[in-house]
Formats: structure tokens, C-alpha cells, sequence
């Protein structure tokens, strides 16, 4: 028999999506489903949550607590970089190896200069 669920007790989710779109509920059932969770809507709070990172792979931290789960981005470093290239959003299943704008970023600016 499985312990009793404490309502109280805090579970943290990592998952990977991308920003803008409903992700595979395939994905999340497996992570999401045993604390009891519809997938389905936990995808589109990833997706209200990640509509600035729209075609950009992000981090979602999602807490749980008392089956009521709050998702939050985690930046990294190569989603921070491709967001401030301002590159416009891409097609995935249509535009693949694309080449990215070289640029470089000085030190100390979060804006990146044309070299």
C-alpha cells in the first residue's frame, strides 16, 4: 500500500519545453500523473507561462503543493543568448540547422552589438 499523500509537502518538477506551445501530454503523464495531475492542464499553464520564449527550448519549474501545481521559467544560458539575438520565431518541424546571426555581447551590457 502507498504512503499517504501529505498535503502539505512541496513536490519540484524540472521539465523541458518549448516556449509557446502546448507540449506532448505523453511527456508529462509520467511525471505529473502519480501526484495526481491532469497533464493536459498542465500544459497550457506551461504555455501561458512561456509565451514570451515562443520557439525558444526553456526550463519549466514546476512546485506542487496540495495537487495544485504553479509553473515558473528557469532561464539558461542558451535560451538568455537566442532570445537576446531577437531572431524571429522559427518553424520546427520546417526549418532545421539554421545558421544564427554572429554577434557579440560586451561585457557588463545585456544588449548585443553587431561586431
Amino acid at each position: 500500500m502507498p504512503p499517504k499523500f501529505d498535503p502539505n509537502e512541496v513536490k519540484i518538477i524540472i521539465v523541458r519545453a518549448v516556449g509557446g506551445e502546448i507540449g506532448a501530454t505523453s511527456t508529462l503523464a509520467p511525471k505529473v500523473g502519480p501526484l495526481g495531475l491532469n497533464a493536459k492542464k498542465i500544459g497550457e499553464d506551461i504555455l501561458k507561462v512561456s509565451k514570451d520564449w515562443k520557439g525558444i527550448r526553456i526550463t519549466v519549474k514546476l512546485i506542487v503543493k496540495n495537487r495544485v501545481a504553479t509553473a515558473e521559467i528557469v532561464p539558461t544560458t542558451t535560451s538568455l543568448v537566442i532570445r537576446a539575438l531577437k531572431e524571429t520565431p522559427r518553424d520546427r518541424k520546417k526549418t532545421k540547422n539554421i545558421k544564427h546571426i554572429p554577434r557579440t555581447f560586451c561585457i557588463g551590457t545585456s544588449s548585443p552589438t553587431i561586431s
